[in-house]
């Protein structure tokens, strides 16, 4: 059974009464950052028949070997469901945004950010790869294809309902699928019932906030909206918020303009920790930013950061970000 055990219901925090008005940053930490996993191994059959979603159309692919797993994606969903169905023990390497505890000492089979190092792969000897094309370049990786390793294109989609197919196809790749049926049905009512406690919590008689998803790395000159289909717009809904971005018309990531930013003025932006970092804290972004310091959230300094491996994690994590975004909106401080 997935859990999220925060300590304190979210109906026993003292919820501001007026969101919007509220004046500074918060934090959204995880209540608990490491994966549950069931206690005994789950039931295989093997070798697993699966078809595998590529660029190039669908695969058969064939799975004899689960000793040596590998999975990658740009938010480290992938890595968590593995984890979450009971395979963690057999995962030998892992993409940075994989985070959270117990894969510390892993290998790091991605460099430069989010692209694939084939020869930090091979060295590995897996037998199986799992990914869904969101790190690459995708040619790259159908290279370890073509050298043999049997390689599982699935479909990442940032929804309550994604989650619980990541779910099912990451454990028919490694033949266990009763463990994926369990696995998404616990995931989806965790997540139902967490929007639900957040629902019950959201201050009568205001307006709902206007949030926003700000991708940064000040480092490299990149601020990205993101908008509809992105992910952020679920965790803004599910937050009780309205999401500017589809407001505006933002579909997936674009690139932030004056006049977008200026035009959705959101009451709180929500970042990657390391993203606000990058551009010296809020700070540094209002100072290099003045149209975001035009809008309410600038001029209240309302941003709301979580780690960059947690923060859009569809996964077995999923109820908890909810949970602990929650909290760094509704309740700062506690």
């Amino acid at each position: 059974m997935v859990s999220v055990d925060p300590g304190v219901p979210l109906a026993e925090l003292e919820i501001l009464s007026d969101p919007g008005a509220y004046e500074g940053p918060s934090t959204a930490v995880l209540a608990q950052s490491a994966i549950d996993a069931p206690e005994d191994a789950p039931d295989q059959e093997l070798p697993a028949k699966v078809t595998s979603h590529d660029l190039s159309g669908d695969t058969g692919v064939t799975v004899t070997s689960t000793e040596r797993i590998l999975a990658m994606d740009i938010s480290g969903s992938i890595a968590a469901t593995v984890f979450g169905l009971g395979f963690g023990d057999n995962v030998v390497g892992r993409d940075v945004s994989t985070t959270f505890p117990g894969t510390e000492e892993l290998p790091v089979i991605t460099s430069s950010g989010h692209t694939v190092n084939n020869e930090a792969i091979l060295a590995l000897r897996p037998t199986v790869l799992i990914t869904d094309g969101s790190v690459g370049p995708v040619d790259v990786v159908l290279q370890l294809r073509d050298a043999g390793i049997p390689v599982v294109f699935v479909d990442t989609d940032p929804t309550v309902e994604g989650v619980a197919a990541l779910a099912q196809q990451v454990a028919a790749a490694l033949g266990a699928p009763a463990a994926g049926d369990t696995l998404a049905a616990d995931l989806t009512a965790g997540i139902d019932a967490k929007v639900a406690e957040i629902a019950a919590i959201l201050p009568t008689g205001t307006e709902p906030l206007r949030m926003l998803f700000l991708y940064l790395r000040g480092t490299s000159g990149i601020y990205y909206l993101f908008g509809e289909e992105s992910g952020a717009d679920v965790l803004i809904r599910a937050l009780g918020g309205v999401d500017v971005a589809a407001e505006i018309g933002l579909e997936g990531m674009r690139p932030m303009t004056d006049e977008a930013m200026v035009s959705a003025n959101p009451d709180l932006i929500l970042v990657m920790t390391d993203g606000i970092d990058s551009v010296g804290g809020v700070d540094g972004l209002l100072e290099s930013k003045p149209a975001i310091a035009l809008t309410t959230a600038g001029q209240h300094r309302r941003f709301v950061d979580m780690a960059d491996g947690e923060i859009l994690a569809f996964g077995p994590r999923t109820a908890g970000v909810l949970d602990a975004l929650a909290r760094a909106v509704y309740a700062p401080g506690q």
